[in-house]
């Protein structure tokens, strides 16, 4: 019997594919080129569109092993802010998350929520609106109202003696269609920024 890939296995069994579909090694052959969103076709030539469905075909494939084999989408990242650290799971941007890997994420949110109340003691907050483009101020309660369907949370930070800005996103649904218009209201995520008094996120 054979053994069965492992997430990191698959996590680079994808980036091989990825770049052979870029390099042109891959296409699709469809006959209906379309990357699902009208304008992009327009602009983008019939070979870029079948690359990219080369590669999204083949992600596809590796979701469905995922599924069949139970195969993990997480991986963990560690953050270190103002001296303190905390590790937590990630779904891997082109792996699907299983629902125990969900179960697994919603766990973590406590600790992510924790370390961000404590980091952002005395900073301003923002709620980033238009994909980033704008930042409308925000307050604890804004965070604590988005938590009930928060499904998964991560923690990032940028700083230096005369900087600092910290970003939690709080999200529902697979992560790794959180960032696609496609797939809201299903899934999708909201980005709070923690900057000095005074500053704005440009992070």
């Amino acid at each position: 019997m054979e053994q069965a890939y492992t997430t990191q296995d698959l996590i680079d069994i994808l980036a091989r594919e990825r770049q052979a579909c870029l390099e042109g090694k891959r296409l699709s052959v469809s006959d209906s080129a379309s990357s699902g969103h009208p304008i992009l076709d327009h602009f983008v030539k019939t070979e870029g569109l079948q690359k990219y469905n080369a590669f999204q075909g083949f992600k596809e494939a590796v979701h469905a092993y995922q599924q069949e084999q139970s195969v993990s989408g997480l991986t963990w990242q560690s953050v270190t802010i103002r001296g303190e650290s905390l590790t937590f799971p990630i779904v891997h941007p082109q792996l699907m998350a299983l629902p125990e890997d969900l179960a697994q994420l919603k766990r973590h949110v406590t600790p992510v929520l924790d370390l961000w109340q404590r980091m952002t003691a005395g900073l301003e907050l923002y709620l980033a609106v238009d994909q980033g483009k704008r930042f409308l101020p925000a307050q604890e309660e804004d965070v604590a109202a988005m938590v009930p369907r928060t499904h998964w949370a991560t923690l990032q930070a940028w700083e230096r003696d005369d900087f600092f800005e910290i970003l939690l996103q709080l999200g529902w649904g697979q992560p790794a269609d959180a960032a696609h218009w496609r797939s809201w209201p299903k899934s999708g995520s909201e980005y709070f920024h923690g900057v000095l008094p005074g500053c704005k996120p440009i992070c």
